[in-house]
């Protein structure tokens, strides 16, 4: 019997709310398979990410969004054959596309191994799934981290884990401080809950002797940051930070408060209490998930549109119109309610 552990390449390569969705699938695999381990083909933005996870062994950077730019010149500069070389460096036992798309089932193709995926009536482009040697079939009206934890067990050949999603973060030894984080930044315009609640968040913290964060990383942020700050009276605004830093900020953070974006998802896989307002988008498939984690959905006629602009023709007290149904007031009291419950 070989005493070489079990090898597998995770292809997963953005965003970050899609990362940290994988990472219960990588502990359900380690406590069925002890001796496995992992690599991780991501995106070279998010290369911090899969290391989080105790599993993982190596990451592996791609860059894709640089090279669709102009793949000319990443094939004449040598930087394409560099990454198929790196990527070849290691054989797999198994290949595990996880993201279920062309732009990963291709380099998936180029690695050293066995490839699965979801089939073609489980996956997001279907002509992915031609580029895989194994397929399974997985319900698609299921969350994200279901999804995946299923197409491990699948692939793997390990019975689905009747537990709780664990992500691999939490850290009992962590000392949580006195300041909350706001989450005020997410690209779509439709997605950002009103300057004018932000402030009113803000200063109820402040009423209650809680600090408040305001993290930026867009010049954008930082003016809607300061702009918070200057109208509640209250609140710091945090110096910009990388991904591995934000982590340790989230995870000593009292409470989280976030829209719809990425860092509101790692949040709550810290198990850091926490908050997620949704307006355009809906939590059903793709929301955040965590043991101390709340999903706050408006209720208004038109949402979930799905839309990246609000068009809603009517007259509102806010903008996006349908966060009138989600105050500041509603909000404060379910943080108060996770923070309580931890």
């Amino acid at each position: 019997m070989s005493d070489e552990p079990m090898r597998v390449l995770v292809v997963k390569t953005s965003s970050l709310g899609d990362l940290i969705h994988t990472f219960p699938a990588l502990t359900d695999a380690c406590r069925a398979l002890p001796e496995i381990e992992f690599h991780w083909l991501v995106e070279e933005a998010f290369t911090d990410v899969p290391a989080w996870h105790p599993a993982v062994t190596r990451v592996l950077p791609i860059a894709l969004r640089r090279w669709r730019r102009n793949w000319r010149k990443a094939w004449r500069s040598g930087q394409l054959g560099a990454f198929r070389r790196d990527l070849q460096r290691d054989s797999y036992d198994l290949v595990i596309d996880a993201q279920g798309l062309l732009k990963s089932a291709l380099p998936a193709r180029w690695a050293r191994g066995p490839r699965a995926g979801y089939d073609r009536h489980s996956i997001r482009e279907p002509l992915a799934s031609l580029f895989y040697d194994r397929r399974h079939a997985v319900p698609r009206k299921l969350h994200a981290v279901e999804r995946l934890r299923r197409l491990f067990a699948s692939a793997l050949g390990y019975p689905l884990p009747a537990t709780e999603p664990d992500f691999g973060l939490a850290d009992a030894s962590v000392r949580r401080n006195r300041q909350l984080i706001f989450l005020h930044g997410t690209t779509w315009p439709s997605k950002h809950w009103p300057l004018s609640w932000w402030v009113g968040l803000t200063r109820m913290a402040g009423a209650q002797g809680f600090g408040v964060g305001l993290p930026w990383h867009e010049p954008e942020e930082r003016l809607r940051g300061e702009k918070i700050i200057a109208q509640a009276e209250h609140g710091e605004l945090l110096p910009r930070m990388g991904l591995s830093e934000m982590k340790s900020c989230l995870g000593q953070a009292a409470g989280v408060v976030g829209v719809d974006t990425g860092l509101a998802h790692l949040a709550a896989a810290l198990g850091t209490p926490a908050v997620t307002l949704y307006g355009a988008t809906e939590p059903g498939l793709t929301g955040a998930v965590g043991r101390r984690q709340c999903n706050l959905s408006v209720d208004f006629d038109c949402a979930p549109c799905m839309q990246r602009n609000c068009a809603y023709p009517g007259k509102s007290l806010v903008a996006p119109a349908c966060y009138e149904t989600l105050p500041p007031d509603q909000v404060w009291t379910a943080l108060q309610q996770q923070m309580a419950a931890s």
